[in-house]
C-alpha cells in the first residue's frame, strides 16, 4: 500500500483490482501441474458460449467456483481450475448469419467451408471476451490451459466418443418427434427452448362415432393438428369410456376413421377425459402411437406450413392460418362445442423467437438406457453427491425415465457428424470415418458423401471433464486430476449436461480396480475394472431473480450487468453481495442496494486495515506475545477467530456460502471492529512500551489471519492490505488458509468478554434512555446473581469504563439501599444500572421495561419456533442448534429479570 493509498479514507477498487489481477496472471500463480506430493483438487468450469457475455448467473457461479479454488489452493491442495468455452452451434451460426445479412450475403451463397471460416474469424475477434470478464470478476483460473470445444485435441475426443457408440450400436438413425425450429430449419435441444406463459384458447371439438351413434368431446390448444390425429385415447380406469374402447370415430374434415384406445397417458381430470393422439406432432403422442402401432402423419412441414397429408383444403397454408380454417369449418359442421380462455405454456426457440414445432423427423439418436443405468447407480450409491441433496431425487427421476437423445442438428457450425454414405439405388451403406480417405477405405468406393448435419453442442460438452484433461489419450493430467472434485452449475442443465457427463464419464474412463479407490466409481462385472465418475460433488447454485422475484431477461429489461456493478462498486463488493445470499434457498432476489452494502463492508475493512497499519511501527512483527501477557479480551478475540475459521471451513465444505459470509461478517464487523479495536485503544495510548508493542502485534496478527480467511471471497482488497502487514510469502493467493486451532479456544475468556459486551451495550442503551449527552460520564454499576458474573465484571471494570464512557463502575449487592431508584436493565447474570442523581419516573420506567419485554418475548417466540421445527433440528449443524438453545436460555433469563423488575416497580408505585 503506497503512502497515498494509506491516506485514502475510502477503498478505491478501480485503482487496485486491475493491477493485482495482472500481476497474479503474470506471475503464474494460477497455473498448476500434477504434484504427487500434494492432494489434487480439480474443477473444470462450465464452458460459456463463445457468443456469451457475463450475466449475473455467470457471476454467481464463477464466484462460487473461484471461492472453492482459492480456498483449496490456500489449504495446500494442488489446484487446477480449468476454463474454456463452447462453440455454441446454433447461437454462433445465428450471430454470424446476422453479420452476413448486413453485407447482403447468405451462408448458402458463401458456401459451407467459407461460412465456417467466417465463424472462426468471429470467434477470434469476439469469442474470448467472456474470459476478460471472468478476470474482472477475479477468477483465479488456469488460463494457460483454456480449452475450446473445436480445438483439434477436443475434436479427437468427440470422434472417439462417436466411434465407440456408433460401433456398439448405441448411435442410430431413426425417426422420432423432436423440437423443430422452423426459422433455423433444425432440431434444437431442450435448453434452447424457453417456455413462455401466454394467454390462448382451449377448443372443445366433437368427434362423432363412425356409426353416427354419439360422439366424444376432446379439448386441444392446437386445432391444426387435428388433421394428423391417429386415435383418441382415454384412461383405462375411466368408467365413462370402458364400454366404448375399440369403437371407431370419424375424424372431422378428413374422412378417415380412427380408434378410441385405452392408454394411461389420458388423464381423467383433464377436460372430458379423452385426448386426441397426433403421433407426428407431439412427443407424448408419439410414445403413445408407438405403444399402439398408430400411423404417423406429418401434416405440418419443416417450414411451418401444412403438407399434402393435411388435405387439399389446407396444404400450403401457414400453421396458424390452418388453425383458423379448422376452427371455422368445425363450427360450420356444428362440431365446435365451446372455446375457453386458457393459459398455455408455449415452447419458444431461445435463438429465433419462433414457436417450436414438435415434429416427426429423421435424425441421429443415442440409445440411452444402457448408458443411464451406471449413472443411476453412481448417485444411488453415493459416489456422486448433490448439494442441495434434493437434486439427487430430481436427477434419478429423469434418468429412470430417460428417452433417446437426438444428437443431430441441421447446421453448418459445429462438429460435423462423422458418418459417410455410399449412395446406391435402393440402399445407402454408411460407415464411421474421420476423413474422406478413411470413408473410402471403409466403404470400398470413391462414391462417398459425409452426412450434412452437425452434432448437438451438448454431445461435445458431455465430455468436458475428461476431454479437457487429455482423454482419449492417457495424459498425466487425466491420471492425476481425474475424477474432478466439483461441478457447480445451474439447475436447468441438470439433465442436458450434468447427467450426460456422468454417463460419458462412467462409460469411457475405466481403470483397474486395484489402482483406484472405491469411492471413485463402480466396480464392473469382471470384478477387475472400475468405471470412474467424472466428479465427486455437484453443487446446484441458486437462480438470481430481480427484486420482484422474476427471472431476469433481455425482453423484460430487468437484467443486471455484473460488469457495470464491478465498474461501479468493485469485484469484491459484487462477489460479496452474491455470496451472502448463496445458501440453501434456490432463489436469490438481487438488488443494487445489496452491492452498496457489500461495498460499505469493503470500505470498513479498508479503514480497519488502515487503523492497524497506521498504528504499527518498525518493531511490529505480527507475532503473538507470550500467553502470560494476553488479556481477557486478547484471549477472547483469538478464541473467537478460531471459532470463525472453523465455521467458515466447515460451511465451505458443504457449499453454504451464506453461512460462511455470515460468520466472517459477524467476526469482522462486530467482534473485531465494534469491540476489539475499541478495546485496543486503551493500550495503544498507554505509556508502557511493552503494552503498546503487544497490542500492535495482536492487531497485526488478527488482521493478517482475517485477511487470509476472507481472501477466497474478496481477493483484491485482501491482497492489497495483506501486503502491508507482517506476512510470509509473495502473495496471499499462495498463503495458508486458517483452519481454526482448538488449542487457542478459551471458553472462560469468551464468556467474560461477552458478559462485558452485554453490560456495555445495556449501559449505552440506558444512557440513551436517560437522555445523557455523549460527553457526560456518569457512574454505573451492576448487581450480580452469581459469583462467576461478579468476578468477570470486577476484573473488567476498567474496560467497561472505557467502552461505556463512564466515570466509575462498581459491583453492588442486592441488599444495598437505593438501587431500586436507578435506571436499570437486566443483563446476563444480573442487572446493570446508571447511577444518576435524579429519581426515576416509575411509570416511564415501567413503560420502557414493558417495551423491552415485548421485544424479548418476540425473540423467545422466534427461537422456540426454530427449536420446535423438526426439520431445523435434524438438518442444521449441531453447533448451530446448540447455539440456538443457548440463545433461548439467555432470552428466557432476561425475561425473568425484566418481569421481576416490573413487579418490584409496581409494588413501589402502589400506595
Amino acid at each position: 500500500m503506497s503512502d497515498s493509498t494509506r491516506q485514502s479514507r475510502s477503498y478505491e477498487p478501480q485503482a487496485i483490482e486491475p493491477e493485482w489481477y495482472a500481476r497474479w496472471k503474470q506471475m503464474g500463480f494460477f497455473h498448476t501441474l500434477p504434484d504427487h506430493t500434494r492432494k489434487p483438487f480439480c474443477i473444470t468450469i462450465p464452458p460459456p458460449n463463445i457468443t456469451g457475455s457475463l450475466h449475473i448467473g455467470h457471476a454467481l457461479n464463477n464466484t462460487i467456483l473461484d471461492v472453492m479454488t482459492r480456498w483449496k489452493r490456500m489449504s495446500g491442495y494442488a489446484v487446477l481450475c480449468l476454463p474454456g468455452t463452447d462453440h455454441a452451434g446454433i447461437a454462433t451460426q445465428n450471430v454470424v448469419e446476422r453479420e452476413l445479412a448486413k453485407e447482403g450475403v447468405t451462408r448458402q451463397e458463401l458456401g459451407r467451408d467459407k461460412f465456417i471460416q467466417r465463424c472462426f474469424q468471429w470467434r477470434e475477434q469476439y469469442g474470448k471476451r467472456i474470459y476478460y470478464q471472468f478476470e474482472k470478476l477475479g477468477c483465479s483460473f488456469d488460463w494457460e490451459r483454456a480449452r475450446f470445444t473445436l480445438d483439434d485435441s477436443y475434436v479427437d475426443a468427440i470422434m472417439e466418443q462417436f466411434r465407440s457408440w456408433y460401433e456398439r450400436g448405441l448411435i442410430y438413425r431413426g425417426t422420432r418427434v423432436v423440437n423443430w425450429d422452423v426459422k433455423f430449419q433444425s432440431a434444437i435441444s431442450d435448453i434452447e427452448v424457453v417456455t413462455e406463459e401466454r394467454q390462448g384458447k382451449l377448443y372443445h371439438f366433437r368427434y362423432p362415432f363412425a356409426d353416427n351413434d354419439g360422439y366424444i368431446t376432446i379439448a386441444t390448444t392446437r386445432p391444426e393438428t387435428l388433421l394428423g390425429d391417429a386415435a383418441v385415447a382415454a384412461n383405462p380406469s375411466d368408467e365413462r369410456y370402458k364400454p366404448l374402447f375399440g369403437r371407431m370415430l370419424k375424424l372431422p374434415l378428413t374422412g378417415r376413421e380412427i380408434p378410441l384406445i385405452s392408454d394411461e397417458y389420458a388423464k381423467q381430470e383433464f377436460g372430458s377425459g379423452a385426448v386426441k393422439v397426433t403421433p407426428a406432432h407431439d412427443l407424448n403422442d408419439f410414445e403413445c402411437g408407438i405403444r399402439h402401432n398408430l400411423p404417423q402423419r406429418v401434416v405440418i412441414g419443416k417450414d411451418g406450413r401444412m403438407t399434402q397429408e393435411a388435405g387439399q383444403d389446407f396444404a400450403g397454408l401457414d400453421r396458424y392460418e390452418a388453425r383458423e380454417k379448422v376452427i371455422v369449418q368445425m363450427m360450420n359442421l356444428g362440431l365446435l362445442e365451446k372455446i375457453e380462455d386458457y393459459t398455455i405454456q408455449i415452447p419458444v426457440s431461445d435463438r429465433s423467437g419462433e414457436v417450436i414445432e414438435p415434429l416427426l423427423s429423421e435424425q441421429w439418436f443415442v440409445n440411452m438406457k444402457s448408458l443411464a443405468e451406471p449413472a443411476i447407480q453412481a448417485v444411488k450409491q453415493g459416489k456422486i453427491r448433490f448439494f442441495p441433496e434434493r437434486y439427487s431425487d430430481i436427477y434419478l427421476r429423469w434418468m429412470e425415465n430417460i428417452r433417446d437423445w437426438c444428437i443431430s442438428r441441421q447446421l453448418w457450425w459445429g462438429h460435423r457428424i462423422p458418418v459417410w454414405r455410399e449412395q446406391k439405388e435402393g440402399e445407402a451403406r454408411h460407415a464411421f470415418a474421420r476423413t474422406r480417405e478413411e470413408a473410402v477405405l471403409a466403404l470400398g468406393t470413391e462414391n462417398v458423401q459425409q452426412d450434412e448435419d452437425v452434432l448437438d453442442t451438448w454431445f461435445s460438452s458431455a465430455l468436458w471433464p475428461q476431454a479437457t484433461l487429455g482423454w482419449p489419450n492417457a495424459t498425466d493430467d487425466l491420471e492425476y486430476f481425474y475424477p474432478t472434485d466439483l461441478l457447480s452449475t445451474a439447475q436447468e442443465i441438470l439433465y442436458l449436461w450434468v447427467a450426460r457427463m456422468i454417463m460419458t464419464g462412467l462409460d469411457f474412463i475405466q481403470r483397474p480396480a486395484d489402482q483406484t479407490i472405491e469411492e471413485d466409481g463402480l466396480l464392473l462385472k469382471d470384478g477387475k475394472t472400475r468405471a470412474i465418475i467424472p466428479f465427486r460433488e455437484v453443487y446446484i447454485h441458486a437462480t438470481v431473480l430481480d427484486e420482484n422475484g422474476e427471472r431476469m431477461s433481455k425482453s423484460k429489461g430487468n437484467g443486471i450487468d455484473p460488469i457495470e456493478l464491478i465498474e461501479r462498486y468493485g469485484a469484491d463488493a459484487t462477489r460479496f453481495s452474491l455470496l451472502q445470499q448463496a445458501g440453501k434457498n434456490q432463489d436469490i432476489r438481487y438488488s443494487s442496494q445489496r452491492t452498496e452494502t457489500a461495498a460499505a463492508f469493503c470500505n470498513k475493512l479498508w479503514n480497519a486495515g488502515r487503523f492497524v497499519i497506521m498504528n504499527m511501527d518498525d518493531q511490529t512483527n505480527g507475532k503473538l506475545p507470550p500467553k502470560e501477557r494476553w488479556r481477557q479480551e486478547d484471549r477472547w478475540i483469538i478464541s473467537r477467530f478460531q471459532e470463525t475459521a472453523s465455521s467458515v471451513n466447515s460451511t465451505l465444505t458443504i457449499y453454504e456460502m451464506d453461512d460462511a459470509m455470515r460468520a466472517i461478517y459477524q467476526f469482522f464487523w462486530n467482534d473485531f471492529c465494534d469491540w476489539y479495536l475499541e478495546m485496543s485503544k486503551v493500550r495503544l495510548r498507554s505509556e508502557d512500551i511493552q503494552e503498546q508493542n503487544d497490542i500492535r502485534n495482536l492487531l497485526a496478527y488478527i488482521l493478517e489471519n482475517l485477511l487470509r480467511l476472507m481472501h477466497p471471497m474478496i481477493p483484491f482488497i485482501t491482497e492489497e492490505l495483506w501486503q502491508t502487514v507482517p506476512h510470509k510469502g509473495e502473495t496471499i493467493c499462495l498463503s495458508s488458509y486458517p483452519q481454526g486451532d482448538d488449542a487457542l479456544l478459551d471458553k472462560p475468556a469468551s464468556e467474560t468478554v461477552e458478559q462485558v459486551i452485554d453490560v456495555v451495550r445495556t449501559i449505552r442503551s440506558l444512557r440513551k434512555e436517560g437522555g445523557l449527552a455523549p460527553g457526560n460520564r456518569p457512574a454505573a454499576g451492576a448487581i450480580c446473581t452469581d459469583t462467576a458474573s461478579r468476578t468477570a465484571l470486577e476484573s473488567s471494570s476498567t474496560l467497561i469504563i472505557h467502552l461505556a464512557r463512564l466515570s466509575s463502575f462498581r459491583i453492588y449487592n442486592q441488599s444495598d439501599p437505593g438501587l431500586e431508584s436507578r435506571l436499570s436493565s437486566p443483563v446476563k447474570g444480573g442487572e446493570a444500572f446508571l447511577e444518576i442523581e435524579d429519581t426515576i419516573d416509575i411509570e416511564k420506567e415501567l413503560s420502557r421495561i414493558s417495551a423491552e419485554l415485548e421485544a424479548v418475548l418476540k425473540q423467545i417466540s422466534r427461537s422456540e419456533g426454530m427449536l420446535n421445527n423438526a426439520t431445523f433440528v435434524e438438518r442444521a449443524r449441531a453447533e448451530i442448534v446448540e447455539k440456538e438453545r443457548k440463545t433461548l436460555a439467555e432470552w428466557q433469563e432476561k425475561r425473568q429479570l425484566l418481569m421481576a423488575r416490573m413487579d418490584k416497580l409496581k409494588r413501589d408505585l402502589s400506595p
